[in-house]
């Protein structure tokens, strides 16, 4: 009997990997951690996000405690090292989500990751400005659950491939697409990490949101956009 192909996804994975090489995970080691690093910066590049990380690693600490005790100053400099934008409300943030995790999980984030899925996303989303696929990504990245978070960046290369369909509203959009993937994922942390970062990034230098460089891309021969595209590209540039 021949030996059955690995299904499409788990061909794109090993593509991206040859390309891009393997991605290192955020330099966070809690599941709070991981929320801060969300929270630090907004609209930066992944460089400057890891300077503003590790300014509040050094200057204030990464924990629920430490963040509720530092001065809210403090965390509007850090937060403005990882962008000019909302600078006050991220700082802010910052010791909202402290505060919840404190009163509400035992002063530990991690406590949630014991909990079943379901309950386990909906305690994370508790949390202003985590939604499913930031809840998702914690789980993943905490090594909690197995699944697979789609950033907008990797959701939109998951689509042009031919995963699921696009959608005015994003999270029916991002259901169609985590839906239509989940049956060809392995049950392997360290493949469904490599996922997750090599999706992203891919998505954020390559199959981008205008103007995709598919003639860079190694998976354009498993992807319907590039196939029905074909051509274009260089044309329009």
């Amino acid at each position: 009997m021949a030996r059955r192909s690995r299904p499409r996804l788990q061909r794109v994975v090993a593509q991206l990997l040859e390309q891009h090489g393997r991605q290192a995970p955020p330099p966070a080691d809690t599941a709070f951690g991981l929320v801060l690093w969300e929270k630090v910066a907004y609209l930066a590049p992944d460089e400057r996000r890891a300077e503003a990380f590790e300014m509040l690693r050094k200057r204030v600490g990464l924990t629920p405690q430490a963040i509720l005790a530092a001065k809210l100053s403090v965390l509007r400099e850090i937060a403005a090292a990882g962008g000019k934008v909302e600078i006050e409300k991220r700082a802010q943030n910052m010791q909202a989500a402290a505060a919840i995790v404190i009163d509400e999980f035992d002063g530990s984030l991690d406590n949630v990751l014991r909990l079943p899925n379901r309950d386990a996303m909906r305690a994370l989303q508790r949390i202003y400005g985590i939604g499913e696929p930031g809840a998702e990504r914690i789980l993943l990245l905490m090594r909690a659950q197995r699944v697979l978070p789609l950033d907008s960046n990797a959701a939109r290369t998951l689509m042009r491939l031919g995963y699921g369909a696009d959608h005015k509203t994003y999270s029916t959009m991002y259901k169609s697409v985590s839906d239509a993937a989940a049956k060809e994922l392995r049950d392997d942390f360290d493949w469904l990490i490599d996922a997750h970062l090599l999706l992203r990034r891919h998505g954020k230098e390559i199959c981008k949101t205008s103007a995709p460089r598919c003639e860079m891309c190694s998976v354009r021969a498993e992807c319907a956009y590039a196939i029905a595209h074909r051509g274009r590209s260089s044309m329009e540039r």
